[in-house]
């Protein structure tokens, strides 16, 4: 027997073999996996907490809640960020109930106990009614680890887990050419959804469903398997290196017109689209040329670090276990599922936008249309399907959720079945029986 070669084209440098675990329902609907996950999987990796740009000075701070916990980061006077347990050593009370700000000290807002920038008990009420003495200078807020990476500011709550680059290696060194560090978060959003976190995980770990979900971006990013290449790597996280300013193989388009709106993508780097009618696809060449040019005179001054693929491509990373940062020349999206604190049949979606500073810009384009270049220029939350868009790709990954949690409810459901072009949604779940075992 003959045996049908796969038409996905896997990294021989960044590959890993997978045991073809079943991937069963229960992990998506059961409170007792949720337990699991809660012991033995989220304190086991480093999360995104916030931006540095919320950080500029001693005693700026931002809040991250993560399912039941919640972690302030504080910038410190020799200018370090460090984290702590939003919970007060006196009876538990949260003591920070905003997302960002200033504060000269951190006080429990119930019986008023105060803690310098570096977690030290500062001032109580009553300091002499201690059995061991005034407890200031002795008292200290739980701390845990945290570190930066770009524009990013991460906590973890285990001392054993490798440092956040090691962590996230090799991707800090495959982004290093885009000049993150000062790169403006332009949009924060966020909703609550009604189904499990991994179910947007398993989307973002395969491009399967693109011509279906995303059937307009089928004229300027080539989704074609023969040309999009998968890398995973040990650390569990894994990539897609997606043809940019080039239309899907998947129809022939090249020997067409050339497409809406790579036309205009064109024309914004004066190329003019009609010469290229009739082999569509060497227009991504074209643009490659321009933007090395002229990208320099219009304050594009990153393209110079860029190589060629990283003018015009789409790098799709996504961090085990629930980080996606997708990256395109002129734009970063940060996508993120959190589990909800008590329901394991809901989640919290989150999408932020990161463009780069140029010099004159005043406005930009993003997923929800026209924003000021400026920090967190639109910030707000919602609930899914209450009309308020998420960005109008991030809207269609999650018009599924819904319906294929409700599927993963069937008794007729007996595990995923999957082509070689999921095979990173086959290692993301053996990962995570690993981890939620206790076996990693």
């Amino acid at each position: 027997m003959t045996l049908q070669q796969n038409k996905s084209r896997y990294s021989p440098e960044f590959d890993v073999a997978v045991r073809g675990d079943t991937i069963t329902a229960d992990r998506y609907i059961s409170p007792e996996w949720m337990k699991k996950e809660h012991a033995n999987l989220w304190p086991k990796v480093w999360h995104l907490g916030g931006m540095l740009a919320e950080l500029e000075e001693e005693g700026d701070f931002i809040r991250h809640d993560f399912g039941k916990e919640s972690v302030i980061m504080v910038r410190q006077a020799d200018d370090t960020i460090r984290a702590f347990y939003n919970s007060c050593p006196h009876r538990g009370n949260r003591l920070v109930l905003g997302d960002a700000g200033h504060m000269p000290r951190i006080t429990c807002g119930y019986h008023g106990w105060q803690f310098t920038p570096d977690g030290v008990l500062a001032k109580v009420q009553d300091p002499d009614d201690f059995p061991d003495g005034n407890p200031c200078g002795k008292v200290h807020l739980s701390e845990l680890r945290c570190e930066t990476w770009g524009p990013f500011v991460f906590w973890c709550m285990d001392d054993d887990v490798p440092p956040l680059r090691e962590w996230m290696a090799p991707l800090p060194d495959r982004l290093a050419n885009y000049g993150l560090d000062n790169w403006v978060r332009v949009l924060k959003l966020s909703c609550d959804a009604d189904f499990n976190w991994k179910i947007i995980r398993d989307n973002f770990n395969e491009s399967y469903h693109l011509p279906t979900i995303h059937p307009e971006l089928a004229t300027f990013i080539n989704d074609g398997l023969p040309t999009t290449l998968f890398e995973m790597y040990e650390s569990g996280h894994n990539s897609m290196w997606m043809i940019g300013h080039q239309a899907t193989t998947r129809a022939d388009y090249h020997s067409a017109e050339v497409p809406a709106p790579l036309d205009d993508i064109a024309r914004a780097w004066g190329i003019d689209p009609a010469d290229y009618n009739g082999h569509t696809g060497d227009i991504r060449a074209a643009v490659i040329e321009a933007k090395r040019r002229l990208g320099p005179e219009r304050g594009y001054t990153m393209y110079a670090d860029m190589t060629d693929q990283q003018l015009v491509d789409y790098f799709h990373c996504t961090l085990f276990p629930n980080l996606t940062l997708t990256m395109s020349p002129e734009q970063l999206q940060v996508l993120r599922t959190e589990p909800h604190p008590t329901d394991p049949e809901k989640c919290i979606f989150q999408h932020w936008v990161l463009m780069p500073p140029i010099k004159g810009m005043k406005e930009v384009v993003t997923p929800i249309g026209t924003v000021p270049l400026r920090h967190d220029a639109v910030v707000r939350h919602s609930t899914y399907g209450d009309g308020v868009s998420l960005g109008f790709v991030a809207d269609q990954d999650l018009s599924i959720g819904t319906t294929q949690q409700q599927g993963l409810n069937s008794r007729g459901f007996k595990g995923c079945f999957l082509p070689a072009q999921e095979k990173r949604i086959q290692r993301f779940h053996e990962l995570l029986n690993d981890y939620v075992e206790g076996r990693r």
